[in-house]
């Protein structure tokens, strides 16, 4: 992609400003090394990688015995061990500081609203660790929680860590079924849920699918008050509590931190499951401390008393990426509910209201504030705003611009991607960097990341497969039932070997920045080229008739054509003329290639719980073939408008 100028350039004293610049500087002087860039850095960054580690370690002021080795096999991506005599417990690094300053605010769209200082954070931690070993839960026992993004949520989560438990959650909109292919895998001894929750202003009610949960589980349930009545619905289970009746013995006292391996169990996050049961991917309290304080503090340029805000739910990673914010001292923003409830300005409300240093939100979201008509930029106070990050899917050349012109001018935006997979970002933003349209700046610090072609090759100026060529900390320890490390094996290093395949559709830039261009599953083959369902969509998704598009594939005739449904705005019909302009656009702002056989309206698009649309789904259904587990969508209903289209027997 050519663009004639970048859309935000940070000065020479922004950038010498940032933490990222000072820790190059600090890494200069340790390696004896003058960085001239960060293109310097980043690949000394990749070379050196137990120097690298331990700077991260030292700057950032991590609690622990580092242990004097730093990288054990590390040209094996499967054996390679980061830290192997490290001793740290997680929760104690997100726990350092203390005082009556605010650790989290909350608020729960219009009906809740909270604050919660460090203190009462440690607190609660106190008591809720006192509370789960009276249970009997101690190092590797699993915690389950389906709750929402509230303080709660995190004080419940950093008592797990501080005794060596492992945590997992979902969001209380997953189906019963959902909660149960999840945490029916991995045992826990104890689960988590509220009472209720708030959404578009209504009041959702959770009682029946917390008591099928509860009675498959088997185990007792902590019921945290939120949007109905945790009493009454404790008392319907067979173990119940309320969080009060829960700590209510156990009076506040000084955390006690389990000292654990670097590798030790933190969290088990679960795969979308739209193609089969979730996988249980099993991440490590050391590795996932150690890549999100380097992301944080150096990509994002997080500080002590910024305010740190990402759009999520409990069950998206991006939780766990934002309450690491902790640990860099950084006051987390929560939020619950619908982003557009009163209407589309709640967010930025919240943003102008709070004064955030860093908003993080969706793709998706950006586009429907921009479709909506908002102009934050005109409307509220954003003058605190440094960084606005975006992922979920990959954020389009337009949405970019609208940044810029309806949000804030001079902000730093930073497209990131990443995943469950490794709980953090593989690319991301640098305040080092300009900022070109429609482009992710770069790898991140201590990643190995390049774009190869069928045969295993690097390649630029194409597409092909967003590969890591080295081991890096974040990488799983492992999932949960796969003894043998075969289904691991399976997901990541298949199709090279000893290299990790994220199965994303990638391209590198002429400014070192990168193009995501979908997952490469879904990657379309029209006459043997290949083609990225995100080139298309950002075409499509810029017209004001179209609220939003899905591409699939469609073997049909011997070859695969390219099938186009769109959802349209709200009093707009499909056409011939609308059918053709929509035609015309991808054909002038792609390729040909790119050009659907078949357009489609449909009333809904599928989509998982953390807002991504499963064209994999889409794509069994019209070939008729089962979709394994709908309870992994938020829509799943929307499945049915696909099966038995006759406009695709043409």
């Amino acid at each position: 992609m050519t663009n004639e100028l970048p859309l935000w350039v940070p000065s020479e004293a922004y950038r010498n400003a940032t933490p990222m610049h000072d820790f190059m500087t600090v890494c200069s002087a340790r390696a004896g090394k003058d960085f001239a860039d960060y293109d310097a850095f980043h690949a000394w960054s990749v070379e050196d990688r137990p120097a690298f580690w331990s700077a991260v370690w030292d700057y950032c002021g991590v609690r622990g015995e580092k242990g004097t080795k730093f990288l054990e096999n590390g040209d094996d991506m499967l054996a390679a061990r980061f830290f192997p005599d490290a001793r740290l417990n997680f929760a104690e690094n997100l726990l350092k500081h203390t005082g009556p300053g605010d650790a989290m605010i909350f608020r729960g769209e219009d009906k809740v609203s909270d604050r919660w200082s460090w203190d009462r954070l440690s607190a609660m931690v106190s008591r809720l660790q006192q509370a789960y070993r009276a249970l009997g839960i101690g190092q590797g026992d699993r915690i389950a929680a389906m709750m929402p993004n509230m303080p709660e949520t995190v004080a419940a989560m950093l008592a797990a860590s501080a005794i060596g438990a492992i945590w997992s959650s979902c969001s209380p909109d997953f189906g019963d079924q959902g909660v149960l292919d999840r945490f029916g895998q991995i045992g826990p001894k104890l689960f988590i849920c509220c009472d209720g929750y708030w959404y578009n202003g209504k009041k959702q009610e959770v009682a029946d699918k917390v008591q099928t949960v509860a009675v498959k589980l088997g185990v007792p349930v902590l019921v945290i008050p939120y949007a109905g009545d945790a009493e009454a619905l404790a008392k319907t289970l067979p173990d119940g509590k309320t969080l009060e009746a829960f700590v209510a013995p156990f009076a506040a006292k000084a955390v006690e931190y389990v000292q654990l391996p670097f590798s030790h169990p933190l969290y088990i996050l679960f795969s979308s499951g739209t193609t089969g049961v979730p996988k249980c991917i099993v991440h490590s309290a050391g590795g996932t401390l150690l890549q999100h304080l380097k992301e944080q503090r150096f990509h994002c340029g997080l500080v002590e008393g910024d305010k740190l805000f990402y759009f999520t739910t409990c069950g998206w990673m991006m939780w766990n990426w934002l309450v690491s914010g902790l640990a860099s001292g950084a006051t987390l923003c929560l939020y619950d509910g619908s982003p557009f409830y009163p209407d589309g300005n709640v967010l930025f409300d919240y943003a102008a209201d709070e004064k955030f240093a860093v908003f993080g939100t969706s793709a998706k979201y950006i586009d429907a504030v921009r479709k909506g008509g908002l102009t934050p930029k005109t409307t509220h106070d954003l003058s605190s705003l440094r960084l606005m990050t975006s992922t979920g899917s990959p954020l389009s050349p337009e949405g970019f611009s609208f940044v810029y012109q309806g949000i804030k001018s001079d902000v730093h935006l930073a497209s990131i991607s990443g995943g469950t997979d490794i709980v953090s970002c593989f690319v991301l933003g640098n305040p080092l960097k300009p900022v070109w349209r429609g482009e992710i700046q770069g790898p991140g610090l201590g990643l190995a990341m390049d774009v190869w072609n069928d045969e295993g090759q690097p390649v630029r100026g194409e597409k092909g497969e967003l590969v890591c060529t080295s081991a890096f900390p974040s990488m799983p320890v492992m999932f949960w039932n796969d003894p043998d490390g075969k289904k691991y094996r399976a997901a990541y290093f298949e199709r090279f070997d000893n290299i990790w395949c994220h199965g994303d559709f990638a391209e590198w830039t002429v400014h070192g920045g990168l193009i995501i261009h979908g997952r490469s599953d879904a990657t379309l083959n029209p006459g043997g080229v290949r083609i990225g369902t995100a080139e298309i969509y950002n075409q499509v998704e810029q017209m004001e008739e179209v609220a939003e598009a899905l591409c699939i594939g469609q073997d049909f005739d011997d070859d695969v054509r390219v099938v186009l449904f769109v959802r349209l705005a709200a009093g707009v019909t499909l056409t011939d003329d609308l059918v053709k302009a929509i035609k015309t656009r991808i054909r002038l702002g792609c390729t040909p290639r790119h050009v659907p056989a078949k357009v489609i309206a449909v009333a809904d698009i599928p989509r998982t719980k953390s807002g991504k649309i499963v064209e994999l789904a889409v794509r069994d259904v019209v070939h008729g073939r089962p979709v394994k587990n709908k309870e992994a969508l938020a829509n799943p209903e929307a499945l049915d408008l696909f099966a038995d289209l006759a406009e695709l027997k043409s």
